[in-house]
């Protein structure tokens, strides 16, 4: 007989912002399969999803992958069901309308390492500032790099769960770092960085250290925020061949810019300035390799025939994964 550690994990009702929340589940001989997992429930009026008077709402497990950190554990991402196994209105991922799993995304994770003591970005002294952002970018060396050994922790334990995380780089100002998940389906891609930014948080305790997700931690100062600019495809875009049909799916998020935004990460607005490699919250734009664009047409897929993906810029490093690409879905699918 073993005994396995299930850690159930879900998003709460916090607002503007949903945080996660996770508890554990010891269960007997267990097969490691996400059929095996069964719905649990948690007190929704301690998360903000719930009355105290009808409190219980319900996890439905939909993604496992092993847990790195914990001897025979896994994590157990899940959705949040009402009592009658409804979606709950904080259930993001229950709008995604991608069944077939055609839309494929990629998402560049930004993020800040905070100092739990100064309330401060690693590498900023407790006094004032570090020097201008710019040598801290894909930087190596002690006066540069600052959290790497955090940043290599979670890389590894990102690997050992089993997700796909493609890359990592030091960003452009001191003590920001940036991770890349790929995966094909929506929902999928969602769960994974859902995932990782739990483990990242974890792994952040242990060190003293707070994930900061705000898309301008560092207010109206001259130091770049944090996205999580979403590269998304889907057979049209994977096989077009012409520049018109990506025209055509560009233009059809002009008229969709209040709707899009509104999913894409609160204070929002702070970074989406029109400087530091971002376009205004105010306009629209596309255009061929160009970061200053709402929606970045990368020459990769020009090089390849117009076969290939689009970049939305727009998200930031706290948006919802599954409220961003529901709503890119919803908007391709119009334009087609």
């Amino acid at each position: 007989m073993s005994k396995s550690k299930l850690e159930y994990i879900w998003l709460d009702g916090s607002k503007p912002t949903q945080k996660l929340r996770g508890k554990t589940k010891v269960v007997t001989d267990f097969s490691g399969k996400l059929e095996d997992c069964e719905v649990w429930s948690f007190d929704g009026s301690s998360t903000g999803q719930a009355e105290g008077n009808s409190s219980d709402c319900l996890l439905k497990p939909v993604f496992i992958c092993p847990d790195p950190q914990r001897k025979n554990g896994y994590l157990v991402m899940c959705e949040v069901l009402n009592s009658d196994s409804t979606p709950h209105e904080t259930n993001g991922r229950a709008t995604i309308d991608d069944e077939d799993d055609d839309f494929w995304f990629g998402f560049e994770q930004e993020y800040f390492l905070i100092d739990n003591e100064t309330g401060k970005p690693l590498g900023f002294p407790a006094n004032g500032y570090p020097r201008p952002q710019g040598p801290y970018y894909c930087s190596v060396g002690a006066s540069n790099a600052y959290g790497r050994a955090i940043v290599e922790e979670h890389l590894d334990a990102c690997l050992e769960a089993g997700l796909n995380v493609e890359g990592i780089n030091g960003e452009v100002a001191a003590g920001q770092w940036e991770y890349q998940i790929f995966a094909k389906g929506a929902a999928a891609a969602g769960d994974e960085i859902w995932v990782a930014r739990y483990l990242l948080e974890r792994i952040g305790e242990q060190y003293g250290v707070s994930i900061d997700l705000h898309p301008k931690p560092l207010g109206e100062l001259d130091w770049n925020g944090s996205g999580m600019h979403a590269n998304f495809s889907n057979s049209t875009l994977r096989n077009a061949g012409n520049r018109e049909t990506y025209e055509k799916i560009c233009e059809a998020f002009r008229p969709v810019v209040k709707e899009h935004i509104d999913v894409y990460g609160a204070d929002n607005d702070m970074r989406l300035t029109g400087k530091h490699e971002t376009a205004s919250i105010h306009d629209f734009s596309y255009g061929i390799s160009d970061r200053g664009a709402s929606i970045r047409i990368p020459i990769a897929t020009v090089e390849r025939g117009w076969k290939g993906w689009l970049e939305d810029r727009r998200p930031a490093s706290n948006g919802d994964p599954y409220k961003i690409a529901s709503r890119i879905i919803k908007t391709v699918k119009n334009a087609e």
